[in-house]
């Protein structure tokens, strides 16, 4: 294995950005060097207080800086392909949070900067890399649930912030945008696939956006998920798997720890409780895309490809 060591750089001081800042300190193969701000007292103070050696005053900057390997960008949706595509063409590899951008012209011209200049740009979805995603795709590919047939989930909650960038439609709100793309991930990341047909309905909130969203899907073979988002209902989180021989329930499906559990509902009512040792949630996703840049592995958040 190659001894290279990938050095990381924030695009922007987001507060997501918390949830890496572990992993990439802790982690042998990479290490967190950087930070950008448009404001560099701004970046300055997030350095320090995050114990990062580098802090610029602008994206650019950070960009420019040759020895950055990899860029983490978690800005607003709306900015996703744009920064994604410069840094790619600063010659930075690129993990970009979900969506990974808002149109398909987007996703496509992404991909083709990507395999222009060589790099790896990956969505982050981290739930894709943990003990329990990688032990309920065993369980489907097994046949522990017989033949799958139907997948259901959702992810609401209640959002009342005025001024949230998640209910303004020109910065990519909305959802589908910012929960729902979770459940629909989920059913593609278990059957392996993309849907044969899709359909959904939608209530539209006071700003525009999609305030609640209501999908359903027709995948190969004829299997079906259902899912359900919305920034108006109360907070669930939850996926269900449907087999001809069992039930598989996921209390946490999106967010896990350290230690879950799973439930297996046999056709004869009798349930068993599957216990998985988990780990940091997000160390997955930053190991994962080491292996893809140190290993020329392909990243295991492509759409249709399941994880590692």
């Amino acid at each position: 294995m190659t001894e290279k060591i990938l050095r990381w750089g924030l695009l922007s001081t987001a507060r997501i950005n918390r949830a890496l800042i572990k992993p990439l300190h802790t982690s042998k193969r990479n290490k967190l060097v950087a930070v950008a701000s448009r404001n560099q007292a701004t970046a300055d103070d997030y350095a320090k207080e995050n114990k990062i050696k580098k802090a610029y005053g602008s994206y650019e900057a950070l960009l420019a800086d040759p020895e950055i390997d990899v860029i983490y960008n978690p800005l607003p949706n709306h900015m996703h392909a744009e920064w994604t595509i410069k840094a790619v063409e600063a010659g930075k590899h690129v993990l970009v949070e979900k969506p990974i951008a808002l149109t398909v012209a987007e996703v496509d011209a992404m991909q083709a900067a990507a395999q222009k200049h060589g790099r790896v740009v990956a969505e982050a979805f981290m739930y894709r890399h943990h003990p329990q995603t990688l032990q309920i795709i065993n369980m489907v590919n097994s046949g522990a649930l017989g033949k799958v047939k139907f997948i259901r989930g959702s992810f609401t909650f209640q959002l009342s912030r005025d001024g949230n960038y998640r209910l303004d439609p020109a910065q990519g709100g909305g959802a589908l945008w910012d929960v729902g793309c979770y459940p629909l991930n989920f059913a593609r990341t278990v059957f392996g696939a993309e849907p044969l047909e899709v359909f959904g309905w939608q209530v539209t909130g006071s700003t525009g956006i999609d305030e609640t969203f209501v999908a359903q899907l027709r995948f190969p073979g004829e299997v079906y998920a259902q899912f359900d988002c919305s920034f108006a209902l109360p907070f669930i989180a939850a996926m269900e798997i449907f087999g001809d021989e069992g039930r598989l329930s996921i209390p946490e499906p999106f967010k896990p720890g350290v230690k879950e559990h799973i439930l297996l509902t046999h056709p004869d009512d009798v349930t068993d409780t599957i216990t998985i040792k988990g780990q940091s949630l997000y160390s997955g996703e930053v190991e994962d895309l080491a292996d893809a840049v140190l290993l020329g592995q392909s990243p295991a958040r492509q759409p249709g490809r399941q994880p590692r």
